[in-house]
């Protein structure tokens, strides 16, 4: 019924467009009879522009999941309390730029840092083409600035990962033996309000095999918590089967990727001047504050415009500061 009504949509989509065309056609004509119809003409000319814009994210978000919901997780690079502020940050422009879109949110995980910031956060975002639109952003972020914990006033370079995977719909089967897990309870920590609890609810699920380790302790209930866990696990399990398949067909034929997984994708810096730079596209912003406030969509509209036309500059490599 999913892909029958994408179907349906797309029909529609190619009935609007011929439609419009259409009348452009005959407001053309008209206009060269000496007839005065220039503001219907560009009333016309806008409205088929985001008929055309409609088309264009059809086209770049057309993947088996890119309908689907996002789970996002953040991890600091090396670099101790630089870095977990730098995650922290990110998670800040993520939930920015999901409160533009109208995303719901839901905090999975949140392990604060020791000083500032976070070691891992992981957040559940709830929206139309969540997935399809934040796999742009999977990859390792990198902030230059003046440290605000440097006593010296220093320039540094941190760096944070993000990892986006697709919340999976119940009917995709992903074999999960109980075997294979080691679940341990632990009590939430956190700055306080909802991520602290005084019984062990969190939960900490370990796949053996692989050694993915997720975490839930957003919720009050160690029930809960655990249904959340298995919700990230199964995601990333998939993520992983998907993954290991791509690898033996690139071994088999050679194959070509656009960009590695957790490839360094984006610089923000802040000193000694301001620019947001995103490496595989080379689209530039001179407002890093603008975009570390969530307004991120033209390096995501980019990105997916260029993928889908196959002009991804996969080799491109980060300029030196």
């Amino acid at each position: 019924m999913q892909r029958r009504r994408r179907v349906d949509d797309e029909l529609t989509l190619l009935q609007t467009l011929k439609r419009r065309s259409d009348d452009l056609g005959v407001l053309f004509e008209w206009a060269a009879a000496g007839e005065d119809v220039g503001a219907d003409l560009q009333r016309s000319l806008d409205e088929f522009q985001q008929v055309i814009d409609t088309a264009e994210s059809k086209k770049m978000l057309s993947g088996e999941h890119d309908q689907s919901n996002a789970i996002v997780t953040i991890h600091p690079g090396a670099g101790g309390t630089e870095s977990q502020d730098w995650a922290e940050m990110l998670l800040r422009m993520y939930l920015k730029w999901s409160e533009r879109k109208g995303f719901k949110r839901d905090l999975i995980d949140y392990q604060p840092g020791e000083e500032a910031g976070l070691k891992s956060a992981t957040v559940l975002f709830i929206g139309e083409a969540a997935f399809g639109l934040l796999s742009a952003e999977a990859g390792v972020h990198r902030l230059v600035r003046i440290s605000p914990f440097d006593q010296a006033a220093r320039r540094h370079t941190s760096f944070a990962s993000v990892f986006v995977w697709p919340e999976l719909p119940e009917d995709v089967d992903v074999e999960i033996e109980d075997k294979d897990l080691r679940i341990d309870t632990y009590r939430s920590s956190g700055a306080g309000g909802q991520h602290v609890n005084v019984t062990d609810s969190a939960v900490r699920i370990t796949h053996i095999p692989t050694g993915i380790v997720v975490s839930c302790q957003n919720e009050r209930s160690q029930h809960k918590n655990r249904a959340s866990a298995m919700k990230v696990l199964k995601a990333r399990l998939y993520d992983l089967k998907i993954k290991e398949q791509a690898a033996r067909l690139e071994q088999i034929g050679g194959e070509k990727r656009d960009i590695a997984f957790g490839s360094q994708i984006r610089s923000y810096v802040l000193q000694p001047y301001q620019m947001v730079k995103d490496h595989r596209t080379k689209l530039q912003v001179g407002d890093p504050e603008r975009v570390l406030d969530g307004d991120i969509d033209p390096f995501i509209k980019t990105y997916l415009m260029k993928k889908a036309s196959g002009t991804l500059d996969a080799s491109a490599a980060p300029d030196e500061d």
